[in-house]
């Protein structure tokens, strides 16, 4: 029976609750909604759904499953039970089988079957299973890391099948225990038995090189391996003593050659290496890791000084793109010499500025000014007149759903390496707010992350004021056996995703604070207690000195810090910043709209000692000697004898547009482009002439309302659709009408569309396995059906190539001209 429609008929006969767990757990099965049971199967037995599936299985079920596959045949239906499975898993029982095989099964990944042909009748009470049919190809070529058989590398490497005959003979004339064959077939069954007991391999390596067993190792997890040379290497039977462990090894074929520079151990070796076993290592419960320990108190103190030291370097960061905005590059991102000029602003690493940047501009602090192709700070900003905590809340919320990874800045672009990360040649390194820090599972691995920092703290057993310490390793340890499938994505991205949780005040002196665990949870109203309890209140106040600084004497309010910084310059990091009154800088703040008299009374205001007598001399003195000299922006001007004409002109509403300015009795100025003002002018019955008709254009920027930028909200990744979605497609199966169909069943999906595709390409990929051939009704370009006996021999991009034995040719079909596929043998029954 085909392996969809048995799946079928295994979900049609569960219950709801059942089917609610399965959509709860695979909740790709019903998006969109399937129409009945047997769409309901083709969709788990596809690829791409079963892919998914398997990355959140855990170790245990993995090698389960994988073992499964190895043992059955979905073609022949030979099937296995939890007793089959225990000879090859080694440390397993069937007691501890039975329950993995039940949770493969209502993940309808495996399902019930018929015990094999030939099975003892006290067998009978045994549970059977087979893999559904899709595993195959989304486990690959190497389950549980095994490789392939000799039988089928005959079949598939050329090269090998050569020289096979004459590697068994140079065996058997040398004295091994091995069949001499005629054949490439028959040459990889003797080899095949020849490896295939593990006291027979271990007593062949006994004479091996040496470093022979510690190069075999290698391939315990995997059966492909990089040699170079491998397939010149592997032509002669070597004897000497000066023979290495690589040439020993494919000499007598325990190796393989694939191509000049990979070999592949064959699954009998690889078997026989690990004692007959499929699996070698099984265990029920993940691994416990050995933590380091730390106290509660340094845990939370190096929390709480990483969120303040993040706060006031987002708000200087915000100050000083306001005061200059960062230019992109035209490959798209920031370059190095602009991420340098605001490190240097900041007083901070060039790897740090760069990831505070990422952290900003995804918190939606910062957005790209599409005019000057420019970041700048998002007008009406929220953010500074928030909360210490709320503030924080407000960077954790949009980390967490950013599909941006700030650590990833400044890295290799795919893989390139470079000894100076920032000053390697162009395009080799990821610049800050480009395209390439983008990831789209970075939210999943976020929360995935949190949540396994939260499991091993609640798992360690720690004293009274003491929190353990996590690390990368112990997080990718666990992962590993959570979700082996994954284990990938979490090893590119784990350091960086636990270095921004450090930064955000997650962890703490390498531990997981209260407020990490808060939001591992779920509870970011609980954390915000948290902080609000033990987060310092920013200070109001500063120390001047007489030698023209002001010492703040902790974190400081931000929008102090912001006004300080606009007539200081900032030295020093931390908390106690200094800032230094300069010329320079006190030029700056009037240039900005202050005045001598202002500057003095925000200092004797906000500073908690009188404003000494040279910081006073010095601002009042600049303040005389500014404005001297003035300087401002026009684009044209307008000039005219008639000084009462130019008075009307400057007060008439209607020139309001061109913001003239008037700098002289007979001077007016305009931002406006010449051309602008000029036709302004004539709109208004004058008659103006243009001076200069070959000046530049001014572009002026288009008027935009500015947005106020949203608060972000941080959503958990759905695991599980809603229970009315769920309600919904269990009305369709179980009634056969759609969600929002009539009692009748109106506007009900045809039965059938995405089954019968899956059908007909399952029954075309079996006969291609087992040569079989399959009677097609195929339509033709002008809608006449015919029914052809054909032997397919692949199938790819939409066609599928078939043999014809009446016609004796070969021919190529487009699927969607093939109307249904029948196997021969379903015929005859």
């Amino acid at each position: 029976m085909s392996l969809i429609r048995a799946l079928s008929k295994e979900l049609q006969a569960r219950s709801d609750d059942s089917l609610r767990a399965l959509f709860s757990a695979r909740p790709d099965l019903m998006s969109p909604a399937v129409p009945d049971f047997a769409a309901l199967a083709a969709r788990a037995s596809g690829r791409v759904s079963v892919q998914r599936a398997l990355e959140r299985l855990n170790r245990p079920q993995m090698q389960v499953l994988e073992t499964l596959h190895l043992c059955t045949n979905t073609d022949t239906g030979h099937s296995a039970s939890a007793a089959t499975l225990k000879r090859l898993i080694n440390g397993s029982t069937v007691t501890a089988l039975e329950p993995l095989l039940h949770s493969l099964q209502e993940l309808a990944l495996v399902h019930r079957a018929e015990p094999p042909h030939g099975t003892a009748p006290t067998a009978g009470r045994q549970r059977y299973y087979l893999p559904v049919g899709s595993l195959k190809d989304v486990i690959g070529i190497y389950p549980a890391g095994l490789g392939r058989s000799y039988t089928e590398l005959v079949r598939l490497q050329p090269a090998f099948a050569q020289r096979v005959v004459q590697l068994v003979d140079e065996l058997h004339r040398t004295g091994a225990d091995i069949a001499p064959a005629a054949t490439p077939m028959e040459a990889a069954l003797s080899l095949q038995h020849w490896t295939a007991s593990p006291e027979a391999l271990q007593a062949l390596l006994a004479g091996a090189p040496d470093r022979t067993a510690a190069l075999l190792a290698r391939f315990g997890n995997w059966a492909m391996g990089a040699v170079p040379q491998a397939q010149r290497r592997a032509s002669v039977l070597n004897e000497g003593s000066d023979v290495g462990p690589v040439d020993w090894l494919l000499a007598r074929g325990l190796l393989v050659p694939l191509d000049a520079a990979h070999v592949e151990l064959p699954h009998s070796v690889g078997m026989a290496l690990r004692g007959g076993f499929v699996i070698e290592h099984f265990a029920l419960s993940p691994p416990v890791p050995r933590l380091g320990q730390t106290s509660a108190a340094l845990r939370r103190n190096a929390a709480l000084g990483a969120i303040a030291e993040t706060l006031r370097l987002v708000g200087e960061l915000l100050h000083s793109v306001q005061e200059q905005p960062l230019a992109t590059l035209r490959s798209g991102g920031v370059g190095v010499r602009e991420m340098k000029r605001l490190a240097d602003a900041l007083r901070i690493g060039l790897n740090e500025a760069g990831v505070l940047a990422e952290l900003s501009a995804l918190s939606g602090l910062l957005r790209l000014d599409v005019d000057s192709s420019a970041w700048i700070p998002a007008p009406q900003l929220e953010w500074p007149s928030l909360p210490r905590q709320e503030q924080w809340l407000w960077l954790v919320n949009a980390w967490l759903a950013s599909e941006r990874v700030p650590s990833l800045v400044g890295q290799p672009v795919s893989g390139v390496a470079t000894a100076q990360p920032h000053r390697g040649t162009a395009g080799t390194t990821i610049n800050a707010l480009s395209a390439e820090a983008q990831r789209p599972d970075a939210p999943v691995v976020r929360k995935r992350v949190l949540e396994i920092l939260n499991e091993l703290t609640l798992e360690a057993v720690a004293a009274d004021g003491e929190a353990p310490v996590l690390d990368a390793a112990a997080v990718l340890e666990r992962a590993d056996w959570s979700q082996p499938r994954m284990a990938r994505r979490f090893s590119s991205l784990i350091r960086g995703v636990l270095a921004e949780a450090e930064m955000l005040g997650l962890i703490g002196s390498g531990a997981l604070s209260q407020i990490g665990a808060a939001i591992a949870v779920e509870q970011p109203d609980a954390a915000l207690a948290i902080l609000g309890e033990h987060l310092p209140a920013a200070l109001n106040h500063v120390l001047l000195q007489a030698d023209l600084t002001a010492v703040a004497p902790g974190y400081l309010d931000p929008e102090l810090s912001e006004k300080l910084l606009a007539m200081a310059d900032a030295e020093g990091q931390g908390p106690a910043t200094i800032y230094r009154f300069s010329v320079a800088s006190i030029r700056r703040a009037l240039d900005a709209g202050q005045d001598a008299a202002s500057l003095l009374d925000f200092l004797r205001e906000h500073s908690a000692t009188a404003v000494p007598q040279p910081l006073q001399y010095l601002i009042e003195d600049t303040a005389a000697r500014h404005a001297r000299l003035r300087v401002g922006p026009a684009a044209s001007f307008i000039q005219s004898e008639d000084e009462t004409a130019l008075l009307e002109l400057l007060n008439s509403s209607a020139a309001a547009g061109l913001a003239l300015v008037r700098i002289a009795p007979t001077v007016l100025v305009s931002p406006a482009a010449p051309r602008e003002a000029a036709q302004v002018l004539r709109g208004l019955g004058l008659s103006p002439a243009l001076e200069d008709t070959g000046s530049a254009v001014v572009r002026l920027r288009r008027s935009t309302a500015p947005t106020a930028s949203a608060r972000p909200v941080y959503t958990a990744p759905r695991t599980a659709p809603a229970d009315a979605d769920v309600d919904a497609q269990l009305a369709v199966l179980r009634e056969g009408r759609t969600p929002h169909s009539g009692p009748e069943g109106r506007g009900s999906a045809a039965p059938g569309g995405e089954a019968a595709t899956q059908l007909g390409l399952e029954t075309l990929q079996k006969a291609i396995r087992l040569k079989q051939p399959v009677v097609m009704n195929v339509v033709d370009s002008l809608g006449n059906s015919s029914r052809e006996t054909v032997v397919p021999v692949a199938v790819n991009g939409g066609r599928v190539r078939v043999f014809d034995p009446a016609k004796e040719t070969e021919r190529v079909l487009s699927i969607h001209r093939i109307i249904d596929v029948e196997a021969t043998e379903e015929l005859l029954q």
